[in-house]
């Protein structure tokens, strides 16, 4: 197994929980079962992946509860998505899985109307995130945000903003000076944070913050390691526009911070591999 194949199996279980991709008797095969998906895919990753397209072998298992015709809807639309995605040298599985999610959405049935009229995660309460602190009593300067473009899709608007961060201290700082000091990012409906850190002694750490948009701090987690970026930090403020965007808006947000990564200087804009000064 490439050093690429398992750091991404490691990953894809991390983020949608043990069992979405394991191994097969076949060292090349593993089965994928995408997230929400009644049906599992038995997928082949050649020893030369990703330099290679990993290849679909057919469908594993149409489970339990599924339809009859889910099993083939969804296979063909997986291919679909590795076919859209993929890039040589490039490890495309999250994407393919994103992709996946957005092609299910586009091609399932229409919502009722009057269902798209409140977020899709809204806490009860203010989130602990927006908890803030006056500016002033701050002491820190402005961080060195790098500010993605704006995207917007039905009237949603997501902004990235990356920073190089040394500790999880400083990375805590500059989410609290963001807050304290813009009031338009403070008052939005999700503020979704990751950083990943290298400290003394060959230690790491990594962590995230959903603030109430659910696995979405672990998916901006996930895009990190694919792009093996170290010591910089991500927050991705969207500002709910009032119509639902399904499993599209996980994909719009991991979008939007891989552009801020992009200005950053820290990703090539067609690759997932990082480049540039810090790379490990």
């Amino acid at each position: 197994m490439s050093e690429e194949l398992r750091d991404e199996v490691e990953a894809i279980n991390s983020i949608y929980g043990d069992g979405c991709l394991v191994p097969t008797d076949d060292s090349n095969v593993y089965i994928l079962k995408p997230p929400g998906e009644s049906s599992s895919l038995r997928i082949e990753f050649p020893p030369t992946y990703p330099a290679v397209p990993p290849v679909v072998l057919g469908t594993n298992s149409t489970g339990e509860h599924g339809k009859r015709g889910d099993a083939a809807r969804e296979l063909s639309l997986f291919c679909q998505a590795l076919s859209t995605v993929y890039e040589p040298g490039a490890v495309c599985l999250f994407d393919a899985i994103e992709e996946l999610s957005r092609l299910l959405e586009s091609s399932a049935p229409p919502e009722p109307q009057d269902e798209d009229t409140t977020p899709e995660k809204v806490a009860d309460s203010l989130p602990a995130s927006k908890a803030t602190v006056d500016a002033k009593e701050l002491d820190i300067p402005e961080p060195p945000w790098v500010i993605s473009d704006p995207f917007v899709e039905l009237k949603s608007t997501f902004i990235a903003r990356c920073a190089p961060v040394s500790s999880t201290e400083e990375a805590e700082a500059f989410v609290q000076h963001l807050l304290a000091t813009d009031k338009k990012v403070r008052t939005a409906t999700h503020n979704i944070t990751a950083w990943r850190i290298k400290g003394p002694n060959n230690t790491t750490f990594q962590d995230c913050n959903d603030d109430g948009e659910t696995a979405a701090g672990g998916r901006l987690l996930h895009l990190m390691q694919l792009m093996d970026l170290w010591n910089v930090m991500v927050i991705v403020t969207r500002w709910y526009g009032g119509h639902k965007l399904g499993p599209r808006r996980f994909a719009l947000i991991n979008q939007t911070a891989r552009d801020a990564f992009v200005k950053a200087g820290l990703v090539s804009e067609n690759q997932n591999k990082k480049k540039g000064p810090g790379k490990s």
